[in-house]
């Protein structure tokens, strides 16, 4: 409701504090400083998650933001691809699956290449859809007067969020939400590792992941 979609806003969009710093950019902080007040930071890297050194003294706010935008947004794909991965292998003979009278089988990463004509049309049109959204609310426009550089984020955009909350988890208290950032950050890296994995496997001995455990659904 419009109700609850401004309390988003208003809850989102405040600054979630760590030791009294803003989440959001902040002229001349340099960007190690503006990296350690974003959400992200835990055991056992309590510094900040940078484990093959990105970010320096060199590397504008900016840009930080944008990586973080990336960061988000590849993790939460790829927890649904873990999940498309393990289900997917499992459910080919369930007659509820939509498996094209059962002729898309094997490995996750081959099943794709055996989808036919119908299906391909409106994933596209749903994710040009989604990807036109998120660009609305968080991207600035490349040329005009409000434009804030080419692929820049916008300076009161919070990263992540495309007010999208339907069953209302996002606590309101500020370093609640913090936490669960961080635990959705997490997650995300650890699902990105996870496909990776899954994928070099497949290709490997193309065979589906739980074959490798004996374990079948």
């Amino acid at each position: 409701t419009p109700t609850h979609i401004k309390m988003s806003l208003k809850l989102m969009n405040k600054a979630v504090t760590r030791r009294g710093v803003t989440t959001k950019a902040v002229g001349g902080q340099d960007s190690m400083t503006y990296l350690r007040t974003l959400p992200g930071i835990s055991a056992p890297f309590p510094n900040v998650f940078d484990p093959i050194g990105l970010v320096d003294s060199t590397v504008p706010v900016k840009e930080i933001r944008r990586w973080r935008e990336s960061e988000l947004t590849h993790g939460r794909v790829a927890m649904l691809a873990t999940v498309g991965f393990l289900v997917g292998e499992q459910v080919e003979d369930i007659p509820a699956f939509i498996n094209f009278e059962g002729d898309i089988t094997g490995p996750a990463i081959t099943q794709f290449q055996q989808i036919r004509m119908g299906f391909w049309e409106p994933l596209l049109i749903a994710i040009g859809l989604a990807e036109s959204y998120r660009v609305a609310i968080g991207w600035s426009p490349p040329i005009g007067s409000d434009s804030e550089g080419m692929n820049t984020l916008k300076a009161d955009y919070v990263m992540g969020n495309l007010y999208f909350d339907p069953l209302g988890l996002a606590p309101e208290d500020p370093d609640e939400l913090l936490e669960m950032q961080t635990k959705e950050l997490n997650n995300g890296r650890l699902a990105m590792i996870a496909v990776a994995g899954f994928t070099a496997q497949e290709l490997v001995d193309k065979k589906g992941i739980l074959e490798h455990s004996g374990v079948e659904l």
